[in-house]
């Protein structure tokens, strides 16, 4: 008898031990690659541009699982491409602060500092922030005075990523963009930061083209620019839960300014919170473009207006730095958009304005349940031009009070 319990006791150990091999075995196949390991040798208040890459590399090319990790920290970060196919789905996690250089003629490319590309079941996470540095930019930024003017850097820059999640991390003080999301498909953004101060240039908070089924969700935006733009080619957009502020609202373009433009379609922005923008939600679009293309099947629902300065706009005579044929209407075909339950305070008397294309006007436009009040001086009023939209549930002053 105490033989047999003897070899149960040892038969149980040795299984005990199997699981844990199992256990230890599951654990290095997550394949944590840490910068600052000694095989990769990143230190803190270095920089880690080397250190990122060599670990991004083996991280790439496992079988498994496999996580590429910034630590708490300050680090410094000359630019970094995480370019796939990798072999498995792979994540970087990112809890220190990344800081670019102060001057964009340091970056390893000027245009762009950090790019993710050709990725699939890919993960951009931490409690991290991501520092552009942008201060100096800015000061230096003249494309109100030159329309072609050379593109500064866009911090996070997502090329052809699929079936993928950014969440948790923070993005300040870019030089240009926040983020720039092309060609992707499937795209989360759950739980971001994005802050510039408002009087910063061009920093748009996340700008999507070209993209199909993009979600950006509960999501905190302060910028000098569009919290978020939508530029051409873009189907199937989901916006929820944003808050934006200071900046120049969620904006659908500016669409109709360059040639080989593709259509815009299913864009749905709803439970967002603007506070103090330069606009609420529009839609615009150059006038004099070189293409007819359509943007349709857009909405925007249950928004709360705290002292927006235009908070309901479609304008397609966009021209803002004066280099524009107005004479020439916008070919942007714009159809079945609505504004539901748009409710709060407008900072400027012009509450409404839904400025569609000469000989090319609006169709299937709706508003209703919407009341704005006024914060500022004056009396609140709307227009309307070469559109004729259904309106139910809405004030007279916001109901197109004059048109054209």
């Amino acid at each position: 008898m105490g033989h047999n319990l003897v070899m149960v006791i040892f038969t149980i150990f040795l299984l005990l031990c199997s699981a844990s091999a199992s256990r230890v075995r599951d654990f290095l196949a997550a394949g944590d690659f840490d910068v600052t390991s000694p095989k990769y040798g990143g230190k803190p208040n270095g920089d880690i541009s080397q250190p990122m890459a060599n670990a991004w590399k083996d991280a790439c090319a496992a079988a498994s699982p496999s996580r590429v990790i910034v630590p708490k920290g300050i680090f410094h970060l000359k630019g970094a491409v995480f370019k796939g196919p990798c072999k498995a789905p792979i994540e970087v996690q990112v809890n220190g602060l990344v800081k670019a250089p102060a001057d964009g003629a340091q970056l390893t490319n000027r245009a762009v500092w950090i790019q993710f590309s050709q990725l699939e079941k890919f993960t951009l996470s931490g409690s991290g922030t991501f520092d552009g540095q942008g201060q100096k930019t800015w000061k230096e930024n003249d494309c109100n005075k030159k329309p072609n003017c050379l593109p500064n850097a866009i911090s996070l820059r997502f090329d052809n990523v699929k079936h993928s999640l950014v969440r948790d991390v923070t993005s300040i003080n870019s030089k240009e963009f926040h983020v720039n999301v092309l060609g992707c498909e499937q795209l989360t953004f759950q739980h971001f930061t994005a802050t510039a101060p408002g009087d910063s240039v061009n920093t748009d908070g996340i700008h999507i083209g070209r993209s199909t089924g993009i979600n950006i969700t509960v999501t905190k935006i302060a910028t000098g620019d569009d919290c978020i733009s939508v530029g051409d080619g873009t189907r199937q957009l989901t916006v929820n839960k944003v808050t934006c502020g200071p900046g120049h609202g969620i904006s659908i373009g500016s669409l109709g300014r360059y040639p080989n433009e593709d259509h815009v379609s299913g864009i749905n922005v709803r439970d967002c919170t603007l506070t103090s923008t330069l606009n609420g939600v529009r839609i615009k679009s150059f006038p004099s473009s070189p293409k007819a293309t359509t943007a349709s099947d857009i909405h925007f629902e249950h928004i709360i207006m705290n002292n927006v300065a235009n908070p309901v706009l479609i304008d397609q005579e966009y021209c803002p730095w004066g280099h524009c044929d107005k004479k020439t209407p916008s070919k942007v075909k714009i159809s079945n958009v609505s504004f539901k339950n748009i409710r709060g305070t407008s900072s400027t008397p012009l509450a409404l304005k839904l400025l569609c294309a000469k000989g090319l006007p609006c169709e299937k436009v709706e508003l209703s349940d919407t009341d704005l009040k006024l914060s500022g001086q004056g009396t609140l009023t709307s227009h309307c031009a070469n559109v004729q939209p259904t309106i139910t549930r809405v004030p007279p002053a916001l109901a197109c009070a004059t048109k054209a």
